[in-house]
């Protein structure tokens, strides 16, 4: 099982299915894994080897320019699942 694998799984495909439909986009180069939400906006979750931990990130992509509209860090495997579906609520405070 990849690092990515294993970020899903703790992120829960119930979350998945809310967050994105289902659409799912691996980066196992990075250890990241990519949910598409709408209108631009992507929730990036990465993992953190040295600490254990993940950011989860609110990103809005247009065109070429990729801005970070809301991230938070030291995201523990406990609370992945609840902190990746609220990035994204894009009209919410994250």
């Amino acid at each position: 099982m990849t690092v990515t694998e294993t970020i899903a799984r703790q992120v829960g495909i119930a979350n998945i299915l809310a967050i994105s439909g289902g659409r799912v986009l691996y980066d196992d180069e990075n250890s990241t894994l990519i949910l598409p939400v709408r209108y631009g906006y992507k929730v990036v979750v990465k993992y953190n080897r040295g600490s254990d931990d993940y950011t989860v990130q609110r990103v809005f992509v247009r065109g070429t320019t990729v801005t970070v509209k809301g991230e938070k860090n030291g995201v523990y495997c406990e609370e992945l699942g609840e902190v990746a579906y609220r990035a994204s609520c894009y009209h919410d405070e994250f």
